[in-house]
Parts: C-alpha cells; sequence; structure tokens
C-alpha cells in the first residue's frame, strides 16, 4: 500500500557529511509523520528524527545539533542531512511514515563511517 525508497547512504570518513533521503509512493495521506530510525549489528533501533506534517522536527539527544531532519510533501520525500559524522553514527537507517492507514517502514541505507 505504501512503499518507502532510501538512498544517499555510503562510506564516509569521520567528520564528513551525508544527506539521506525517503521517497515515499503509494496511498499517501495528509496528515502523517515521517521519521528516520537506525539500527547498528547487535543493537536496538533508536529513533534518529522525526517530524510532522506542518515540520516541526524531534532529535534524538545523540545527534542533535549535527542532523537536521525536513520534507516536502509535495514530493512526499524527508530527508536527513547528517554532518560531523562519527563512527558511532555507523548504521543501517530506514525511513519511516505513520498514517491513519498503518506504519510503514523502508528497507534501509547503509551509513558507514570510519576513523
Amino acid at each position: 500500500q505504501v512503499r518507502l525508497v532510501e538512498s544517499g547512504g555510503g562510506l564516509v570518513q569521520a567528520g564528513g557529511s551525508l544527506r539521506l533521503s525517503c521517497a515515499a509512493s503509494g496511498s499517501i495521506f495528509i496528515p502523517n509523520d515521517m521519521g528516520w530510525y537506525r539500527q547498528a549489528p547487535g543493537k536496538l533501533r533508536e529513533l534518529v528524527a522525526s517530524i510532522g506534517r506542518t515540520g516541526r522536527p524531534d532529535y534524538s539527544e545523540t545527534v542533535k545539533g549535527r542532523f537536521t531532519i525536513s520534507r516536502d510533501n509535495t514530493k512526499n520525500t524527508v530527508y536527513l542531512q547528517m554532518n560531523s559524522l562519527e563512527p558511532e553514527d555507523t548504521a543501517t537507517y530506514h525511513c519511516k511514515l505513520s498514517q491513519f492507514s498503518g506504519i510503514y517502514w523502508g528497507q534501509g541505507t547503509q551509513v558507514t563511517v570510519s576513523s
């Protein structure tokens, strides 16, 4: 019903930047909430950032000041600008969309930060 496709992951050195994108397609309704979660091997999935329809963001304390979440409702796309990346940011990043019909997840994009 809803498909989420992430892109923009890759391998960067510590201190570098990446911009993740998540494009939603299918039966998309407004209002909806979108967000980014990440999961490293052996660790639980954790919230990175989320954003509502009106654009109000919410961040994990570990990324606040370094990451910026935004959305373009005309494109049904959410972005995550990641600056000052650290090795601890290495994880698979998953996009999530929540609307009245349910919660939907993307397959994820890998972010690897080297020292």
